[in-house]
């Protein structure tokens, strides 16, 4: 009988140290496998956000559909010009005589391709699909308009939630994880770029994972 007990304490002892080592590693596996996957995603937002300034300066808006935006990459080309100061004379009526004029001259020097001047990789391709082995998912994005000071301003948002990123997580950190607010973190359930309420074109990630804004 005692044989037996001391077999039954070695057993408890053994789970309860196992439950202290999971309390401890646990959380430091946890944020381990969270930066890893966060610096993917990031990536791919970075891609996206500047795929959206392109197609910005070209037609004036953000695009709201990722293949829209993709086939504009593959296409598209941007006007490369130079300024240049100018004068010329005009003749003043009131006045009677003539007046020098200072204007600014704009050259159409020729056409640069989207994609070559930011993508010569083709990474573009698949920056719309969430980089995490195991997840077949993409990432949500919208495009629109807002009203800021009587002003009609374009804005894009892309995000990924953190449910798919850390789905084969421990459950109570993801949950903790959403509800994260910190300098040193990513605040909320999503990893994102830009907004559908703000004029901004920057990410909610930490500067660990790089600048987050241009």
């Amino acid at each position: 009988m005692k044989i037996v007990v001391q077999l039954v304490l070695w057993v408890v002892i053994g789970f309860l140290g196992y439950l202290v080592f999971n309390s401890v590693n646990g959380p430091v596996k946890f944020n381990k496998i969270k930066q890893v996957r966060y610096a993917k995603a990031v990536e791919n937002l970075r891609d996206i956000r500047t795929a959206q300034l392109a197609y910005r300066s070209i037609t004036g808006k953000f695009a709201k559909d990722p293949a829209q935006l993709i086939t504009f990459i593959d296409t598209a080309k941007f006007t490369l010009t130079q300024r240049r100061d100018s004068s010329f004379i005009r003749f003043n009526k009131i006045l009677k005589i003539d007046e020098p004029r200072d204007t600014v001259v704009v050259d159409t020097l020729g056409y640069a391709s989207v994609k070559d001047s930011l993508f010569k990789t083709g990474n573009h391709k698949n920056m719309m699909k969430v980089p995490i082995e195991g997840v077949d998912a993409n990432f949500e994005m919208d495009a629109g308009f807002i009203n800021k000071n009587d002003l009609r301003i374009a804005v894009f948002e892309a995000k990924v939630s953190k449910d798919i990123l850390l789905h084969d997580q421990d459950k109570d950190l993801l949950s903790q994880e959403k509800e994260v607010q910190s300098v040193d973190g990513v605040n909320g359930p999503f990893l994102s770029v830009g907004s559908m309420t703000e004029v901004m074109t920057s990410g909610n990630w930490p500067r660990t994972y790089g600048a987050n804004d241009q």
